[in-house]
């Protein structure tokens, strides 16, 4: 139909009726429809519509995919948001409202009129009930702003954040109560929490944070912990029982460190002089109970760039 044509490229004439029956020999077109569906899912979004123009039995099948890539179609060349949006306004009409397993965005460059189509397509995920959610934006210049809403799903399992900057209620995860891994990569840290009791994994990698506060960790649940080069004041990690392994890598921007490290003299906690070293009861000092949290794992490993420290523990 016309609609379909507008965003699956199909050139003008063309009539899904003049679409070749299935052959006899098409072994892939004879599988099952959910099997088709899985398949379909691990080509983007574009490739898998324009399977509808294989024979009658692919016609609409793309529209109930167990999985939706919102990516380019060379994942060599470099892809705009803009790039896609027309398609995907028509997608998220035509398509059924099927339950989604894993849905990933992967782009290149944006601008700022594209941030709601991003948060748009974010939501429709949501609502498709999607089980694993991967939002990935490489942009050198700046970080994507994600909505300020939580997210309620009780279906999402695995989050994976890339290259966005994320705010205190979408990290709110009181209502995703199936959320068991959190990765968040090369992300601008904008809120001071995050709390989840289902969450069992957590990778915070290459992020940053100008918040003057320390960013408060409470899982816990908490199986496995990775927190590697962190720009900015440490997150304050709180009791963490279930711990069992834990790799904490301090980068050269941490700022939790002594003022006079430069002259090769270390303060002290009991040193006025340094403001760094000096305990405090708020959570904008420093607190000498900053790893406390995970003391107790049975592997823990604990790196910092600054002096080339590092210390190791098996229980």
């Amino acid at each position: 139909d016309d609609a379909l044509r507008l965003f699956d490229g199909m050139p003008p004439g063309s009539e899904d009726e003049s679409a070749p029956l299935m052959s006899a020999t098409d072994r892939i077109g004879a599988l099952p429809d959910h099997i088709l569906h899985h398949l379909l899912s691990f080509l983007p979004a574009q490739a898998a519509v324009r399977t509808c123009v294989l024979a009658r039995r692919w016609r609409h099948l793309w529209r109930s995919t167990t999985g939706l890539r919102i990516v380019g179609l060379d994942d060599e060349e470099p892809v705009q948001v803009q790039d896609l949006r027309k398609f995907m306004d028509h997608l998220l009409v035509l398509r059924e409202r099927t339950d989604l397993d894993t849905v990933q965005i992967k782009f290149d460059l944006f601008n700022q009129d594209d941030e709601p189509y991003v948060n748009l397509w974010t939501r429709f995920a949501v609502i498709c009930k999607v089980q694993v959610l991967t939002l990935r934006i490489h942009d050198e210049l700046e970080y994507l702003d994600l909505d300020d809403l939580p997210l309620v799903s009780r279906h999402l399992r695995t989050l994976n954040l890339h290259g966005v900057s994320l705010r205190r209620t979408f990290v709110d995860f009181a209502s995703c109560t199936a959320l068991a891994n959190l990765k968040i990569d090369d992300c601008f840290i904008n809120f001071n929490k995050i709390s989840s009791c289902s969450l069992k994994h957590l990778s915070i990698t290459s992020c940053q944070s100008d918040l003057d506060c320390r960013v408060r960790i409470s899982a816990p649940g908490l199986v496995s912990l990775e927190l590697e080069d962190f720009i900015g004041i440490t997150p304050l990690l709180e009791d963490m029982a279930s711990l069992e392994a834990a790799c904490v890598d301090l980068s050269v921007e941490c700022k939790d460190v002594c003022l006079n490290y430069g002259s090769g003299v270390f303060c002290g906690a009991n040193d006025n002089t340094c403001k760094n070293c000096v305990p405090g009861s708020d959570d904008c000092s420093s607190d000498c109970l900053l790893l406390g949290g995970i003391s107790s794992a049975k592997h823990l490993k604990l790196i910092s760039d600054t002096g080339k420290s590092s210390f190791s523990q098996e229980i």
